[in-house]
């Protein structure tokens, strides 16, 4: 029950209001007897965002500025042969987002899960939920490009699937119906960190933030960050709230026209200092929104930057596989190898389906394809069986672990 409407810790602005609500205890709940009473805890409803104002210090709007002029220089180079980098940099921020949430698999783990799961076989649950991620983080930007506006069910899309092989995939693509929280106990609010709005809100402030998505009145990486902030207060599903949230962010720089190819992977860099991170989702509801705007294009600067150097890294590598082969093997120009090195960013650990499926030759092209590049050391053979046999690019990984700690 609502005790009050209204209510301001101490003479601190909020972007919202605090309702006060009492939790009912269940003495037959399992739980330490404290947490079988009642108690009271405050719920924070934030102000709608769809016709918010927003005023920039020059020094914020300076960052904000070489931020998005960092990202747009990311995507200048964007070309169709360079497609399979931008797959790359996709799965990377979606890597780099589970890791956010305490989602922990390294990079060679999930590079052969992802080749076991693209050929049928079953591979463990940690790893096809941040496989997952990935697909939603690419459903997500691929459909926003479509849409002619942002619906409440298009979230409920991303997050179907990126829960859909999770061991809560009940419910994958549902609204919360109970209250949430952030922090303190798993069996009351009380004395959590932070309690969202209470569930009779979530409708009415998503389709504000919908409509806030579907606006192009402020600066992209602007409204990327009050969106991204806005979504993690609302916090509407039990979980998978982190990830739905940040694949928002990359939707907003699609539509705006800012990342038509190459997101930044953002999170690689919110990955790094995540106690940062949450401070400023703070800040936003502190109604600091210059303070959270400067910290989140701070970030899109860094990590722009980061892909930069990661795909000139990538595409070194690249040459240097490609003088590797013609020295060993110097196949004809329309040769299905040459198309394969181009593949191989996308696929870091490689099968004959993806290959074929990759390049659009042939069965036998592909198999000749990896034979020379297996003995020209740029493939390197991961099982013997002669069945589902999967093969990983020399020196790609170690890039992949470089960009998501941020060393490239």
């Amino acid at each position: 029950m609502i005790l009050s409407q209204c209510r301001f810790h101490g003479k601190d602005a909020v972007r919202g209001r605090y309702v006060h609500r009492i939790w009912q205890g269940d003495p037959a709940t399992y739980a330490p007897p404290r947490h079988r009473r009642a108690c009271e805890y405050e719920a924070f409803v934030p102000e709608p965002v769809a016709s918010v104002e927003v005023a920039l210090p020059g020094d914020v709007a300076g960052v904000l500025s070489d931020a998005e002029r960092a990202i747009a220089d990311l995507n200048r180079v964007a070309g169709p042969e360079l497609m399979p980098l931008a797959r790359l940099l996709l799965r990377t921020e979606s890597i780099a987002s589970s890791k956010v949430e305490g989602m922990q698999i390294d990079a060679r783990s999930l590079a052969r899960a992802e080749a076991n799961q693209e050929t049928g076989r079953t591979v463990g649950p940690g790893a096809a939920e941040i496989l997952a991620n990935i697909d939603a983080m690419q459903l997500s930007i691929e459909r926003a490009a479509d849409l002619g506006e942002i619906r409440p069910a298009d979230l409920l899309d991303i997050h179907r699937v990126l829960l859909d092989r999770a061991p809560n995939a009940r419910i994958a693509g549902r609204f919360r119906t109970e209250q949430n929280w952030i922090g303190g106990n798993d069996y009351t609010p009380c004395g959590a960190a932070f309690v969202p709005p209470p569930p009779e809100d979530v409708d009415r402030l998503l389709d504000d933030l919908c409509a806030f998505v579907d606006d192009a009145s402020l600066p992209p990486l602007v409204q990327a960050a009050i969106a991204h902030a806005q979504f993690e207060t609302i916090h509407p599903f039990e979980d998978g709230n982190g990830r739905t949230g940040r694949a928002l962010v990359q939707v907003v720089l699609r539509r705006r026209g800012l990342a038509p190819a190459f997101v930044p992977p953002l999170s690689v860099v919110l990955a790094r200092d995540k106690a940062r991170y949450l401070r400023g989702l703070t800040l936003f509801r502190e109604d600091r929104l210059a303070e959270w705007i400067e910290l989140f294009a701070a970030a899109a600067a860094e990590a722009a930057t980061l892909a930069v150097h990661y795909t000139v890294r990538v595409g070194e590598l690249q040459d240097e596989w490609r003088e590797r082969l013609r020295r060993r093997a110097n196949p004809r120009v329309d040769a299905a190898a040459w198309g394969l090195i181009t593949a191989l960013p996308a696929h870091p650990v490689v099968t004959v389906p993806v290959a074929v499926a990759a390049t659009r030759r042939t069965k036998p092209a592909v198999a000749n394809a990896i034979e020379q590049l297996e003995a020209a050391g740029i493939l390197t053979r991961l099982t013997e069986s002669a069945r589902n046999r999967a093969w990983e690019a020399d020196g790609l990984l170690d890039l992949i672990v470089g960009l998501e700690a941020g060393r490239i």
